[in-house]
């Protein structure tokens, strides 16, 4: 009968098992708020104080003195104090709580803990930010949402893309309404080329010219051309189409300084002219040359057309994409002075510390050893970095070269013409085979 009842209890522990499994991957959402967030809440607040006082976060109150006679009679130390903390709330792939800080305590020393709080809670992962002064918000991430990405959905919006899925479980999208100009760094099969190829593809359905500036002889845009307005693939035709890019800037400037506008956005519909998304791939093709006067010629031509489109072009409609696997000083003090226009920063996994650093390092020093942490083996993944100083984990969504070539092409009859790009281009071709 033991036996029995013994065999019975398995059977129902393996269907509870196999059920379990099969209803978190069809409901995630739904057995987190059941059972994995009640555990984790428990966790955190039944830890917490072994946990401040471990990680440095407790306080240890000054012990009383009191002066007898000319004796100084000292108490015994007082036990260390945690910060008070809030109710965990729920999130869809975690939780949340605030911190109470101690007098002179700030968020760096969380930010330190960080690691240690997310082994003590069983969680993936911790992140710290200081939504006011006195207060830190600790958001504790259950999963790595990131390794089994699903879809997210958003609004599509003009001049905006939906390209992956952050690591909150929430849309990744780039917005060059909000943030003009992006620079994407990783090096080779790190998900540098599947993010560009992700990104045509969000705009090509939209009202938006797309500029192409490959170097390589057009490998990798080149495959998207049914659905660019223009694609240099040398250095000679980089420099004649961002040449005359700057030339549609000044006229832009001149339509709503006639119009009496600060940007083209407050210009009427009809009078609007097309936003245009120049995607420069491999960015240090322009600026390497073969030290003769023609070839120096060209990369200091290209070197100041694109620092002038960064510098001008958010309010005209003109925005830069800029990839490559390192993009630092050694290439000239002209992509410093780029690198400091682009306040959108994507970093995928790097070959040396120097290139996170270099990507990330001007404007989040914290997000530098996140970026670093990216393995080889996790592919698409990128630290991103938006205007205003906040960065998170995300992955872009997987989209092969057929998948971005059809939907190209689908879209063809979408493409803006631009006349000033296209007779440069024309020029520059004349001019070579001459």
């Amino acid at each position: 009968m033991g036996h029995i009842l013994f065999a019975l209890l398995l059977a129902v522990a393996a269907v509870l098992l196999v059920a379990g499994g099969r209803l978190r991957e069809r409901y995630p959402i739904a057995v987190w708020y059941c059972t994995g967030y009640p555990r984790t809440a428990l966790r955190i607040l039944w830890h917490w104080r072994e946990v401040a006082r471990h990680t440095d976060l407790a306080v240890s109150p000054s012990p009383a003195r009191t002066l007898i006679a000319d004796v100084i009679v000292t108490g015994r130390p007082l036990r260390p104090v945690a910060p008070r903390i809030s109710f965990p709330k729920p999130t869809r792939t975690g939780v949340s709580l605030l911190v109470r800080l101690h007098p002179g305590q700030t968020p760096e020393l969380y930010k330190a803990a960080v690691e240690a709080l997310a082994h003590a809670w069983r969680v993936h992962a911790v992140r710290v930010t200081s939504p006011d002064r006195g207060f830190v918000l600790l958001t504790a991430t259950a999963v790595d949402p990131l390794q089994h990405p699903g879809r997210a959905h958003a609004k599509p919006a003009l001049l905006s893309a939906l390209v992956g899925i952050l690591e909150a479980g929430g849309a990744w999208v780039l917005d060059f309404r909000t943030v003009p100009h992006w620079m994407i760094v990783g090096a080779t099969q790190s998900g540098k080329s599947t993010l560009l190829a992700r990104l045509v593809t969000q705009l090509a359905p939209q009202h938006v010219a797309l500029v192409g500036i490959d170097c390589k002889g057009g490998m990798e845009l080149g495959l998207f051309e049914s659905r660019l307005s223009a694609l240099a693939t040398s250095r000679r035709e980089a420099a004649a189409a961002l040449g005359a890019l700057v030339i549609e800037l000044q006229e832009r400037m001149l339509v709503c300084r006639e119009a009496g506008v600060r940007s083209i956005w407050q210009l009427p519909e009809k009078l609007r002219p097309v936003p245009i998304v120049v995607i420069v791939d491999e960015l240090a093709e322009l600026y390497l040359h073969d030290g003769t006067r023609e070839s120096k010629a060209e990369a200091e031509q290209c070197s100041v057309y694109l620092l002038r489109i960064a510098q001008l072009g958010a309010v005209l409609g003109l925005h830069l994409v800029v990839a490559g696997q390192r993009i630092g000083s050694e290439l000239g003090s002209g992509v410093t002075a780029l690198r400091a226009q682009l306040s959108g920063r994507i970093c995928h996994a790097v070959n040396d510390p120097g290139t996170a650093e270099m990507t990330l390092g001007d404007l989040a020093k914290d997000a530098v050893a996140a970026a670093q942490s990216i393995t080889a083996e996790e592919k698409g993944v990128a630290i991103c970095l938006g205007a205003d100083g906040g960065w998170s984990r995300a992955r872009s969504h997987l989209t092969t070269i057929d998948q971005a070539r059809e939907i190209t092409a689908k879209h063809f009859h979408l493409t803006p013409v631009l006349p000033g790009v296209h007779r440069a281009l024309l020029m520059a071709d004349g001019d070579g085979a001459s």
